[in-house]
């Protein structure tokens, strides 16, 4: 494991309060969804994953949870906004920089909700399958605190500029079937983050903010086993209903308007992350049909 900056201990996890974390985990894991201070929610994630390492498992798979309103629970701030409303700024600047860890602090925020979600929500898989996901949100509350941290070396807080909803978006689109949303979650939007992160992390270099960079590199390390796991858990689900995992990937990208990828891509990463030759053939090929279509005005990725 590579030395975490100093920010690491940034926010300590305390013990779960709600009585659901001694009686069904996944139901803890949809209290956290719903906790709307994110200091909060990344140490009451961080205390479950804790005490569902150290104890025998409470999953309840059989159990159907019913879906409370206020999904998911989030500050007022920062407001959301449509993409295309946020200003790219050059990182040569700290105000620059300050707005990217921002945007960074805001994916990893809604990627613990989204590896809750994968908890809480879907019944009837293996129990290392809820394992995983918390997994998945211990370290994306590392993350959005090491984030914070950082902001508040520049004197800054997570609500401070405005952000999108993208993630959350897809999040909801695929909440009634779990191989759309390990599809499209975890293998399209999240390991876009596997592409986009080398180049921020040169340009933070670049810059001279090395503490920056390597809270990227951790990231990264990170997001590599995030998206394996969901290429793993598709594959799984694909395998259980007789469908092809490529054939199905394509088919549902185009029922649930997912983003068309645009390069370059991170290889290597991709690789390490379980994504095969076919699918990154695919992938290129997207990327150079783009290229020679005509531009639409504004927007991004919803990933980025």
């Amino acid at each position: 494991m590579n030395p975490a900056p100093s920010a690491a201990n940034a926010d300590v996890a305390s013990a779960p309060s709600s009585r659901a974390a001694s009686e069904c985990w996944r139901a803890a894991a949809l209290d956290a969804l719903r906790e709307c201070d994110p200091i909060a929610k990344a140490n009451a994630v961080r205390a479950l994953h804790a005490q569902a390492a150290a104890g025998a498992p409470r999953w309840a798979p059989q159990r159907v949870l019913a879906t409370p309103d206020g999904l998911p629970g989030r500050p007022a701030q920062p407001p959301l906004v449509e993409p295309r409303e946020l200003q790219r700024r050059s990182m040569s600047t700290p105000q620059g920089r300050v707005v990217l860890l921002h945007a960074l602090a805001h994916i990893e925020f809604n990627a613990i909700n989204l590896a809750l979600d994968a908890v809480w929500r879907f019944p009837g898989m293996p129990d290392a399958f809820y394992a995983d996901w918390l997994g998945v949100a211990a370290e994306e509350a590392y993350h959005f605190s090491l984030l914070r941290a950082r902001l508040a070396d520049y004197g800054h807080a997570y609500g401070d500029f405005p952000a999108h909803n993208g993630l959350w978006e897809m999040c909801e689109r695929t909440s009634a079937d779990v191989l759309a949303r390990m599809a499209l979650v975890p293998r399209v939007l999240e390991a876009r983050g596997l592409d986009a992160a080398p180049p921020i992390r040169a340009r933070l270099k670049q810059a001279g903010d090395d503490e920056s960079a390597a809270i990227l590199d951790i990231i990264l390390r990170d997001e590599v086993g995030h998206v394996r796991i969901g290429n793993h858990w598709f594959r799984y689900v694909c395998e259980a209903r007789d469908l092809d995992p490529h054939a199905a990937w394509l088919a549902l990208a185009e029922q649930y308007r997912a983003p068309r990828m645009r390069g370059p891509f991170n290889y290597e990463a991709r690789r390490r992350a379980g994504f095969d030759d076919a699918e990154l053939d695919t992938l290129a090929a997207q990327d150079a049909a783009e290229q020679t279509a005509p531009k639409k005005s504004g927007g991004r990725d919803a990933g980025e």
